[in-house]
């Protein structure tokens, strides 16, 4: 229930703020937000009905992917319309709602789990994951073989190490190395980072590429609005698919999803990677992107919650949501390098960093598909609903999970 309040705070800074310094420290304060899709996913395993519990998490973790592709569509609008700053106002108003809601509505999880953060593993993981990050997105300046490129990348790394060894050996460790080492949860896991790395990069390279002028010679030269409708298919698709997401589930299982969500994320580049000189290419790819990522990403939630016992819950799902979140920082990094790295003498960007993306993109996709085939086949399918008690009147039935 706390984790309402950092965002609130973040969001009521951005607000106000009227420097890039402070925007930066409330977007670092947004961060900790984050951690409302763990607890959401934990309180629907705790509360729903057996028969519910994927369907909710599929919902849940759809809604990941529709909030990303409407929010690009709103800001467009707001930004041609309004000041900027109403990018922040508007969001801050639906999150006082939502937290209003979420206290009188939403029931506390019954299910506790003693402990406390291991602040010297967290401080590790998040010196280790920026310094990679910042190694990637300095490459357009340093060079991907720069002495500055690899020195900082391998400092990310080797304080990565640090930080497994010192995960391994705490008695209360941030993320239970053990857990990871299940195969249900790292090969989901591996396919969420891959998927992320794929599907954040279209959020940042179709708008642009549409919004370039028609001089280019393959620009839509489209305004900031209606180059966010261009995303549009895709938030449609995976608003359908996640309330579905719990009957494809038990009628196919979860691994089965993920695979097919995979596949059509994979078509959705692979046609903008050979195709997009029209406009229907990208609104026929985005359509492809919000069917396969509205199965995939239901797939995953219910996948890691499948393979964990119920008070993993929260911790699994966290970990999944951030290697999705990793993914995309980095295939938005590697995307923004490309097309930084391929301009023209009119200081406009070239065909060629977009069709790099989109290569790049399709390549996360086809080890994403690798990685779904790696997970067990006896997390396929939910669990069947729970058989009506055979015990007499007045007895007890124990409590489903």
């Amino acid at each position: 229930m706390d984790a309402r309040r950092p965002r609130l705070r973040r969001t009521l800074i951005s607000a106000l703020a009227t420097t890039l310094a402070l925007q930066i420290a409330a977007r670092f304060i947004q961060g900790v937000a984050g951690g409302i899709f763990p607890l959401a996913f934990g309180i629907v395993r705790d509360e729903f009905p057996r028969e519910k519990v994927a369907g909710g998490i599929g919902l849940l973790s759809a809604i990941l992917g529709v909030g990303g592709g409407l929010g690009i569509v709103l800001a467009g609008l707001i930004v041609e319309h309004l000041d900027f700053h109403w990018l922040f106002w508007i969001p801050l108003i639906t999150t006082v709602v939502a937290a209003l809601l979420t206290w009188k509505l939403v029931p506390e999880s019954p299910v506790r789990t003693p402990g406390r953060v291991n602040w010297l593993a967290a401080a590790l993981m998040t010196i280790g994951v920026s310094a990679v990050l910042l190694a990637v997105s300095e490459t357009t300046v340093w060079g991907w073989g720069g002495a500055k490129t690899l020195l900082v990348g391998a400092f990310g790394f080797a304080v990565i190490a640090a930080w497994i060894a010192v995960e391994v050996r705490s008695s209360t460790p941030l993320i239970d190395m053990t857990m990871m080492r299940i195969r249900g949860v790292w090969t989901a896991n591996a396919a969420a980072f891959l998927l992320g790395g794929g599907m954040y990069a279209s959020f940042i390279i179709l708008p642009q590429f549409a919004q370039l002028p028609t001089s280019t010679g393959f620009g839509f030269g489209a305004s900031v609005f209606v180059s966010g409708l261009y995303l549009l298919p895709s938030t449609v698709g995976m608003t359908l698919l996640g309330l579905w997401a719990g009957r494809i589930s038990a009628r196919f299982g979860s691994r089965w999803a993920l695979l097919v969500g995979t596949a059509f994320t994979f078509a959705s580049f692979l046609l903008l990677a050979l195709a997009h000189d029209h406009p229907w290419q990208m609104l026929t790819s985005a359509a492809l992107l919000g069917v396969g990522i509205g199965l995939a990403f239901a797939a995953l939630g219910n996948l890691v919650v499948q393979a964990v016992s119920p008070e993993q819950t929260g911790v699994a799902t966290g970990v999944n949501t951030v290697m999705r979140t990793l993914g995309g920082a980095l295939g938005g990094q590697l995307s923004a390098t490309f097309i930084a790295s391929n301009v023209a003498a009119s200081g406009l960007p070239t065909v060629t960093g977009f069709t790099e993306s989109y290569w790049m993109a399709t390549g996360f996709l086809a080890l994403c598909f690798g990685a779904g085939l790696l997970v067990p086949k006896t997390l396929g399918r939910s669990a069947p609903p729970s058989p009506p008690p055979s015990e007499p009147v007045g007895v007890a039935e124990p409590a489903a999970v």
